[in-house]
């Protein structure tokens, strides 16, 4: 009677919802595990679930007077987890048949994400082989009974949703001592509940993610700035988004690909989020691709439209670009700066509406319905377009929330541009949807002015490529990064130099990871609670694998992935505006042209692109151990290697270096040290001024190569001088540095 009646109060205050397929329950011997969101989860656990479960409770809660009252009415079982005997205890519960409840945080959560998961819960598991069975509690922490206070915004009764998961296993792992089962069983209880979290995700369109986090936070609640200095907040971000949707709405068709040529500013985030209210789809064109580039990527996505900042267009000196992209006649550019004047009456009263009601406005549409064009570097050839859905993106968001302890107390400093897969996801949709604050920065060239900036506006979280903040960490001042709690590395491998460097100036560890923007674009990455240097983490929840052997190839595989974050497929230039699924295994699943190896604890390994080994005398030579060798031999200069055909060979090797005096014998030496063969040492040396780069602060191995191939008149041995390819290696990521958001908003 007491519990009938407690679930009716629950029900009524909390609006609690049980999904889910509760027949898992009927297993003989069942281990159901939870997120840890506040302390009426046991409660809550206790009246909904359809079976009659035995709850493990340590001894410091039971002891409360308020959970000693409630814990007369549930079976329960009080653990000292000090105690040798508790696992014992358990064993033998789980052993009786009766399911079992266990929280195997071992306490609430206090950042929203999942926090230490002891391995006590999952050695039971794997020790009695018992069914896990995880449920995902969502809503509680916010209430008044959870532990964010201070940190997200507390109600007093929140909905709660508990969503009941397939079953899982647990099997004992093959290890030589009982610890050590002991540790990787932890490590795969604590993969289930990540993957619980994942999918349990919402399904939503951006649009509606962006209105969720305005309802959490407050329409008050300041979230972007850029080099404005104005704090832009959730309803000012809101106002704008409708505004420019109105707009919008006029130059474009509902599914139409529109493409945006914005720096990194809150207009820019205001104009994704008023195409994705209207359904047009926001191209984010590459503006340091030259107009050959940004004209491809228009073909390939049938671009009628381009609406870009003309402040921004005249101090990125990209004037002429834009001129010749327009110049056919069949791209328009029209400019932000000129919206305001095309406001109207009708269009203010329908602002003022919409502002009290923003649901309404958005175009009818779904989650798997595509969101954002991206565009890939060109390296194989013309730019391909590459469409995320609403899904596709928000996966991504959903899966780094998972690992990656992220909070409103937190502020991003992003300068990595948002046409970089990189750059939008970890801008404007994980600030956007998880209250996080970030400060929108043109250039990530400044590398003076960042670090001051950092400092200035008490960023906690820094992302860059090792090119970006090996020349931060060389201009910072050692208390900079004082208030940086995650510093994240993606795009380009880390450099040894680097990670070192940061180590011992800011005493900071640099996480290293690794994406693709076909992926939205990261696919694993190294976080505090799991990470181990020389890789580049684990895979995000979510995220299946498989390795295909490559020939000539030994150590490691091709690197297919599949999960929700995956794209919906390419656009081409030679089949402008239709959608192309990439080409693999099967559905679903990407080839991302990576070979990985993965150790025993699923820690990934990039061994190089498969495009980036040569194959030499019948023998394959990876490049990118040509240039660690490089580095090795000359420390703190940047260098690159290439290929060009070869009669007697195939193909010889080619290395573009800053260091004047690197010659081949010192190469010899160091590939000598590192255990590497003679033939990954080049006779060709081409000394530049500077290694090409793309926008993104990636190496233009297409540039190289055509270098490479231009040197196949030279001497083998021979260094090429400071000529000719010096002019060539000059070429460096355009650098807006002039680029002004202050008139590029509406």
């Amino acid at each position: 009677m007491l519990k009938a009646l407690l679930r009716f109060v629950m029900k009524a205050l909390f609006r609690v919802e049980l999904q889910g397929d509760t027949a898992v329950f009927t297993n003989e011997r069942t281990l159901i595990v939870a997120n840890h969101e506040s302390f009426l989860d046991g409660l809550l656990m206790g009246l909904m679930m359809p079976v009659d479960a035995v709850f493990v409770i340590h001894s410091q809660i039971a002891a409360r007077p308020f959970f000693r009252f409630l814990l007369r009415f549930v079976p329960h079982l009080t653990v000292e987890s000090t105690s040798p005997l508790a696992m014992k205890q358990i064993v033998k519960l789980v052993e009786t048949g009766q399911p079992v409840v266990i929280f195997p945080e071992g306490r609430i959560t206090k950042t929203g994400s999942l926090m230490k998961v002891y391995d006590g819960a999952a050695f039971v598991a794997a020790r009695t082989g018992a069914t896990v069975v995880p449920v995902r509690i969502d809503g509680a922490a916010r209430s008044y009974f959870g532990r964010l206070a201070g940190i997200y915004p507390r109600k007093l009764f929140p909905k709660v949703t508990m969503t009941v998961l397939p079953r899982r296993a647990i099997p004992m792992p093959d290890l030589p001592s009982a610890k050590e089962r002991r540790r990787r069983a932890g490590e795969l209880m604590r993969h289930i509940l990540l993957d619980m979290l994942v999918a349990t995700r919402p399904q939503r369109t951006l649009f509606e993610a962006f209105l969720e986090g305005r309802s959490i936070f407050g329409a008050q609640y300041k979230l972007v700035e850029d080099i404005r200095l104005v704090e832009e907040s959730y309803g000012s971000l809101l106002k704008m988004s409708l505004g420019l949707s109105r707009i919008t709405g006029r130059l474009s068709q509902p599914g139409e690909i529109v493409g945006l040529l914005m720096p990194n500013a809150a207009p820019a985030m205001g104009l994704i989020l008023a195409l994705s209210i209207g359904r047009r789809v926001p191209a984010l064109l590459n503006y340091t691709a030259g107009a050959d580039g940004m004209r491809s990527a228009c073909v390939a996505a049938g671009i009628k439209t381009v609406i870009a900042s003309r402040n921004f267009v005249e101090k990125a000196r990209l004037t002429a670009t834009v001129a010749q992209l327009a110049e056919a006649g069949a791209i328009r550019i029209v400019y932000v700066e000129d919206f305001r004047a095309q406001i109207t009456s009708a269009d203010k009263l329908w602002l003022l509406w919409r502002m009290y009601f923003p649901a309404g406005a958005a175009v009818p549409q779904t989650p798997d319905d595509p969101a954002v064009v991206l565009f890939t570097s060109g390296s194989e050839g013309k730019p391909k377009g590459v469409v995320h859905s609403h899904n596709s993106l928000l996966s991504n968001v959903a899966q780094i929330r998972a690992v990656a302890d992220f909070t409103p107390h937190d502020k991003f400093m992003m300068a990595l541009p948002l046409f970089h897969s990189f750059g939008l996801t970890c801008g404007v949709l994980l600030p956007l949807v998880a209250g996080c604050k970030v400060f929108l920065y043109p250039s990530p060239l400044h590398y003076r002015i960042i670090p001051e900036i950092v400092y200035d506006r008490d960023c906690t979280v820094l992302f860059g490529t090792s090119t970006f903040l090996g020349n931060y960490g060389k201009y910072a001042h050692p208390y900079d990064f004082g208030r940086l709690r995650y510093v994240v590395a993606g795009a380009e491998k880390l450099s040894e130099e680097v990670r070192r460097l940061w180590i011992e100036k800011f005493g900071i560890r640099i996480l290293e990871g690794y994406g693709v923007t076909e992926c939205a674009p990261v696919v694993a990455v190294n976080v505090p609670m799991a990470c181990k240097i020389g890789t580049v983490g684990q895979l995000l929840p979510g995220i299946e694998q498989v390795l295909e052997p490559v020939p000539g190839i030994d150590n490691g595989g091709a690197l297919y992935v599949k999960g929700p974050n995956v794209m919906k497929g390419y656009l081409l230039y030679d089949q402008p505006g239709v959608i192309q699924p990439p080409a693999a295994k099967g559905a679903g699943w990407y080839a991302t042209g990576d070979i990985v190896t993965i150790d025993d604890e699923g820690f990934v390994t990039i061994r190089g692109r498969i495009k980036r080994f040569a194959k030499i005398a019948g023998e394959m030579i990876s490049l990118e151990v040509v240039e660690k060798n490089a580095t090795d031999a000359a420390p703190g200069f940047a260098h690159a290697a290439s290929t060009r055909s070869d009669a007697a060979k195939g193909e010889a090797l080619v290395l573009f270096t800053t260091a004047p005096a690197l010659t081949r014998e010192q190469l010899l030496a160091a590939a000598k040290a590192a255990g590497s063969p003679e033939l990954s040492v080049p006779r060709l040396i081409r000394h530049v001024a500077a290694i090409p780069l793309l926008g993104s602060g990636k190496t233009d191995y297409v540039t190289l190569k055509r270098m490479a191939e231009e040197s196949a008149g030279d001497e083998g041995g021979k260094n090429s001088g400071n000529g000719e390819s010096g002019e060539r290696g000059q070429s460096t990521p355009s650098d807006p540095s002039a680029q002004s958001a202050a008139t590029a908003s509406a």
